[in-house]
Parts: structure tokens; C-alpha cells; sequence
């Protein structure tokens, strides 16, 4: 059997952080996407551009081997107004906060959550934290995810509004039209004998 296996597609945005290499008092880091980098995450959200990307975070570590990263993501997006099909531009500005754990200790706040047995999960974390993969954190697919989600997936330019073609209807054009005809034109006979 031969069987043909597509790999997923690539981060387009990467920039990696080794957990081991986080100081004590954290890092902060600017990333600013490429012409190439920002053709390729157009591609894959289906806009038609993505013009510019920037996101800056603080990367804090955190009691029990988690990470706390923090921070912003700007960009201005390339569309089409759903209504004019004219060409727009979106402004993006999504915050950042989450909280990433080694993959083992991430399954089991996960599976605590999902059973409703949170007792052990600290009542502000709502959610279970992201899992450090390989002891890598990688910002620039963060800032990715974040610039996706935010993404309106119906576009409008300002005023731009959807008005239905309405028309009054035919008084003689309904499904019982051709029946009163018919009625009306028997009628006319019997008045004519």
C-alpha cells in the first residue's frame, strides 16, 4: 500500500527559548516578523496580506519548573470587505498571558481540570498551562496563534452594510395566480351564455 504522508506546514514565525537558558530575573524579547515570514502566515490564515507583525514579550520563570510569559502582539492585516470586496486593513493588538509547565506536569493540571478535580490547580489558573516541549518555548508561535484568533473572519469596511434586494411583490404572481385566472375566466364564460 502506498501511502503518500503530507507533514504539517511549518512555523512560519519561530523564535525559540531554551527554559534551561532563562535567567532568574527573566528576559524580554522583541520580535518583528519578515517579508517572508509575514507572506507565509498570510498563506496560512487566508488573508491577503499581512503587512506588518510584531509582538514583545517577558519570559518569567516560575515556582515548579513553570513559565510565565507575558506581553503583546501588533499587526495590521491585509483583507477583503465581505460586503464591498473592497480591499481593507485591520489593526490587531491581542495580549498575552500564559503560563507553560514541563509536558508532565502540564498533562496532569489537564487532566485534573477536565475531571473537575482541581483542588491541587490553583484557583486562578483556569485554564491548564501550556506544555514546555523539548524545554523550548517558542514566542514567534505564540505570537502566531495569538495574531490568528484575532483575525475577523467577516471583514467590513466602516459604514459598509449588507442591504437585501427587496421588492414588492406581484399581486399577480403567487402559486394561486394561475387558479384565480382560471376561476375568473370561468367566471366570465358562465356570464356570457
Amino acid at each position: 500500500m502506498n501511502r503518500s504522508m503530507t507533514k504539517p506546514a511549518p512555523d512560519p514565525w519561530r523564535s525559540p527559548v531554551s527554559v534551561a537558558q532563562i535567567p532568574d530575573t527573566g528576559l524580554h524579547r522583541e520580535l518583528e516578523a519578515s517579508e517572508a515570514e509575514r507572506r507565509a502566515m498570510a498563506d496560512l490564515a487566508g488573508v491577503r496580506d499581512i503587512l506588518s507583525a510584531h509582538a514583545d514579550f517577558d519570559v518569567e520563570p516560575k515556582s515548579g519548573g513553570r513559565v510565565q510569559v507575558t506581553g503583546h502582539v501588533r499587526a495590521r492585516v491585509g483583507q477583503t470587505c465581505v460586503v464591498t470586496l473592497d480591499p481593507i486593513e485591520s489593526e490587531i493588538d491581542e495580549e498575552i498571558d500564559l503560563t507553560f509547565a514541563p509536558e508532565a506536569e502540564a498533562r496532569r493540571l489537564e487532566d485534573l481540570i477536565e475531571e473537575g478535580q482541581d483542588d491541587e490547580v490553583a484557583p486562578e489558573v483556569a485554564d491548564p498551562p501550556e506544555a514546555i516541549v523539548n524545554g523550548i518555548i517558542d514566542l514567534g508561535r505564540i505570537a502566531t496563534d495569538a495574531l490568528f484568533l484575532a483575525i475577523d473572519p467577516y471583514p467590513r469596511k466602516p459604514g459598509a452594510r449588507f442591504e437585501a434586494d427587496i421588492t414588492a411583490p406581484d399581486p399577480e404572481d403567487h402559486p394561486f395566480a394561475v387558479l384565480k385566472a382560471l376561476q375568473d375566466n370561468q367566471r366570465g364564460k358562465k356570464k356570457g351564455k
